[in-house]
């Protein structure tokens, strides 16, 4: 069974390493400071958001501190998805 951590990673290594190393690539690994994700990147990274998890544009701040890891990411979805259905 895929988790969001997984499926994030995925699309990270998919989108933004294509070919490179991803083994530092942890869920606590920086994206913003080490270059991964650009200002550019981030917002190609909150249009997979709003596609994949149904997630109105509208609704996700532009906000580099949500999109720094991939746990924050993850927990950003999490928080997003309960919000729409309470």
């Amino acid at each position: 069974m895929k988790t969001l951590p997984h499926d994030m990673r995925n699309y990270i290594v998919q989108e933004f390493l294509d070919g490179e190393d991803s083994a530092d690539l942890t869920p606590e690994f920086d994206l913003i400071d080490n270059g991964v994700v650009d200002s550019l990147g981030l917002v190609r990274v909150i249009s997979h958001i709003s596609r994949t998890y149904a997630i109105p544009v509208d609704d996700i701040p532009i906000a580099p501190d949500n999109f720094r890891t991939i746990t924050a990411i993850c927990a950003f979805i999490d928080n997003a998805r309960s919000e729409t259905t309470a």
